[in-house]
């Protein structure tokens, strides 16, 4: 083996896990705290506008992780094969 250190296909997998997990926190967290700042100050201390918002920061993570794992999916972009590449 060569000294450089090569990315195996399981490393790769693990970081874009471990990045979704840390986008996933950080979004649900913001989103938590928008709803109890949203719903203390203009909603009479409802909890509907917490669970609104935490689902917001969630399904935003959950979109950006599928974005990472299937790039195919994201709208307006196309993959490109080797074969057309050379035309």
């Amino acid at each position: 083996m060569s000294s450089e250190k090569a990315s195996s296909s399981e490393n790769i997998v693990s970081q874009k896990y471990d990045r979704c997990l840390a986008d996933f926190l950080v979004k649900a967290g913001v989103g938590f705290s928008v709803g109890v700042v949203a719903s203390v100050i203009l909603f009479r201390r409802r909890t509907w506008p917490i669970a609104l918002s935490t689902g917001f920061g969630m399904g935003a993570a959950y979109a950006d992780c599928d974005r990472s794992f299937n790039p195919a999916r994201v709208s307006g972009t196309r993959i490109i094969s080797q074969t057309d590449e050379s035309k």
